[in-house]
């Protein structure tokens, strides 16, 4: 009997992308799966393959599970959240700004350059804007549109916001938290050079998406993910590369503020067309 397949879609948002899913496919074919993947430009040609049956998984940015969704629930089918990283769960964003600025809280913020991530970036644009308005803050908004596509996976446009920030260009940034730590730790920001003023409820990140009915290849895939252990030599710096400990069962409640957000934005439509004017991938 031959070995039950999965076809996987990622997002080449950087060299490493190879490296994990190489590495984790040898892994999987080893365990009886036999497992390939596809690298993808961008998410919104990813998200289509999906749908129309052309991959059986993608590993997707919190933005494209939720065009998935959409876009499945259009065409009278479903997908489900698969497994997510430990990692993916309960993160928040931060608005953040110099040490010295005489802004204290959100309030403050009004009419003041505010600057944030790519235009698809769930934590560094959409989710902190959505933020502030829900706060009713109006504020100045310079976006600095890295990787264009990615959904803010690559974090260039997020490490420009916070220079900008540094520097007095602007008066606060957006960012995911764990960013912001991250930013002083490689030497972007400054050790107690920056204070947060404002802080988003809690969100969930990516996911791995399948589509409905699973095939005896996606259960087995699934099964094999939650399997894996930090313990096993052999995969241990491919979960260091892709930034967990554990792969979770999905989940999709974590989604909440970014659905908010992507519907006050008109970033898709409730059918999962791409309606944002300014966003091409």
């Amino acid at each position: 009997m031959p070995a039950p397949t999965v076809l996987m879609g990622a997002v080449a948002y950087d060299p490493k992308v190879v490296t994990i899913w190489a590495g984790f496919r040898a892994w999987l074919r080893g365990r009886g799966l036999d497992f390939d993947f596809v690298l993808y430009s961008h998410y919104e040609r990813q998200v289509e393959d999906l749908v129309a049956g052309r991959i059986d998984a993608a590993w997707n940015s919190p933005l494209a599970w939720l065009r998935a969704e959409r876009l499945a629930a259009a065409s009278g089918t479903a997908v489900r959240a698969l497994t997510m990283r430990d990692t993916d769960q309960d993160l928040t964003s931060v608005v953040v700004v110099r040490a010295d600025s005489p802004v204290r809280q959100v309030a403050d913020l009004a009419g003041k350059r505010v600057a944030v991530g790519a235009v698809d970036s769930p934590q560094a644009t959409l989710i902190p804007l959505d933020h502030l308005a829900t706060a009713g803050v109006e504020v100045d908004v310079r976006r600095f549109d890295v990787g264009v596509g990615l959904h803010g996976d690559h974090v260039g446009g997020e490490r420009d916001a916070a220079r900008a920030m540094l520097s007095g260009e602007v008066d606060a940034a957006c960012m995911i938290d764990a960013n912001h730590l991250a930013f002083v730790r490689e030497g972007t920001l400054p050790p107690e050079g920056t204070r947060i003023v404002g802080q988003t409820g809690r969100y969930d990140h990516c996911t791995m998406t399948i589509g409905e009915p699973e095939s005896a290849g996606v259960q087995l895939f699934g099964t094999l993910l939650l399997g894996m252990s930090y313990a096993d030599p052999q995969v241990r710096p491919l979960l260091d590369l892709e930034g967990l400990t554990a792969w979770k069962e999905g989940r999709t409640t974590g989604y909440t503020l970014l659905a908010r957000a992507v519907d006050v934005s008109g970033f898709y439509s409730p059918d999962g067309r791409v309606t944002a004017t300014d966003y091409r991938p």
